[in-house]
């Protein structure tokens, strides 16, 4: 149902890295780059949904919604963690560590990208 989603940035280089290396564990890479350089969309392949950072196109500074986050699937609870603390690792910072919510119905840990942006590394089950 979804094409892709989107995060603006505020220091474009430095968040194409985070992502670049954070989303490599997932087996995703570099799919399109804006022709104006300033969207970088990542994914695993051309035909699925694609994650992107951007530039604000009015030239405004990027700011984080209130109630919005970007949750990526992952294959069980031990890729939950592994993300977080990848995520961690590269300067994000913790909003929730991985574990089990819902009674066990679901894993997830929840972090802020560089530009304050929520993440949540998810998955069914626990």
């Amino acid at each position: 149902m979804l094409a892709y989603s989107m995060v603006g940035s505020n220091d474009f280089d430095r968040a194409r890295k985070f992502y670049g290396e954070l989303l490599a564990d997932m087996g995703a890479k570099e799919m399109m780059v804006r022709p104006d350089g300033g969207a970088v969309f990542f994914g695993n392949n051309a035909g699925a949904p694609m994650f992107a950072i951007v530039k604000p196109a009015d030239g405004e500074d990027a700011v984080p919604g209130n109630g919005t986050m970007v949750a990526f699937a992952a294959k069980g609870p031990e890729q939950v963690k592994a993300l977080y603390d990848k995520a961690i690792s590269l300067g994000a910072t913790c909003e929730g560590e991985p574990g089990p919510r819902l009674g066990g119905m679901v894993s997830c840990g929840y972090v802020r990208d560089l530009d304050g942006n929520k993440l949540n590394f998810f998955c069914r089950g626990s």
